[in-house]
């Protein structure tokens, strides 16, 4: 299928398909025409890709994790440093988590609200 043809199936605009290509997430063939082209299953890809942007992975963690991904809502699969990759990411969004609460906890002194 073309890009808008995957656009139109998946919601997501023809320039970030082109990113996710860029980014090593998505992998698109190319016709004699120099069209982009690309399998059914991509469209798995990225609903894969989407859902773990809304997990807060970047796509350097994603393109690390994503051949062990299996699903829509992806369930992984234990390869070799997933778990690891998974661990840091969790660790490193409590962390902004704590950093989120502080600065909420200082505006809110800022208002007498704290």
């Amino acid at each position: 299928m073309l890009i808008g043809e995957l656009s139109r199936r998946t919601g997501v605009s023809p320039r970030l398909l082109r990113y996710y290509e860029e980014q090593g997430l998505l992998e698109a063939r190319r016709a004699p025409n120099g069209y982009r082209y690309y399998d059914e299953d991509t469209l798995l890809t990225v609903r894969q890709v989407r859902a773990l942007l809304e997990a807060g992975l970047t796509t350097e963690v994603i393109r690390a994790v994503l051949p062990c991904a299996r699903g829509e809502q992806p369930k992984f699969e234990m390869c070799v440093d997933v778990q690891a990759i998974l661990s840091q990411a969790l660790e490193a969004t409590d962390e902004r988590i704590d950093d989120l609460q502080r600065s909420r906890s200082t505006l809110a002194g800022y208002l007498g609200q704290g």
